[in-house]
């Protein structure tokens, strides 16, 4: 799996390319931990080329949220297709996330 980043201002985005599963999302959450820590949870996760997740992509996820949760922050979440957004509202974890429709009002929030 290919994992791109995108510098916005202060903001870091990160993007995985393809479906997050398995040990691609073991890969996804350690560089995207190594972001959050490096950017100080000024980090967007871009899912517009993540076509689905298992539950080890659902695992990834909610342990990014649980690290920015220590400081009062959410885990900001744009691009999600319709899959993706279904298997969040099925598994009650939709309200764990912020999410945006696209890249731009995701790296807005911050303001």
């Amino acid at each position: 799996m290919e994992i791109r980043e995108q510098q916005h201002g202060a903001v870091k985005a990160i993007s995985p390319q393809g479906p997050l599963c398995q040990a691609d999302a073991i890969e996804f959450q350690k560089a995207a931990a190594g972001m959050l820590s490096a950017t100080m949870g000024r980090c967007v996760v871009d899912l517009s080329a993540t076509p689905y997740l298992d539950s080890q992509g659902l695992e990834s996820l909610l342990s990014l949220t649980e690290t920015l949760g220590d400081s009062g922050q959410f885990l900001k979440l744009c691009g999600v297709c319709e899959t993706v957004r279904e298997i969040l509202e099925l598994t009650d974890l939709a309200p764990s996330f912020e999410q945006y429709e696209d890249i731009n009002s995701a790296v807005r929030s911050f303001l």
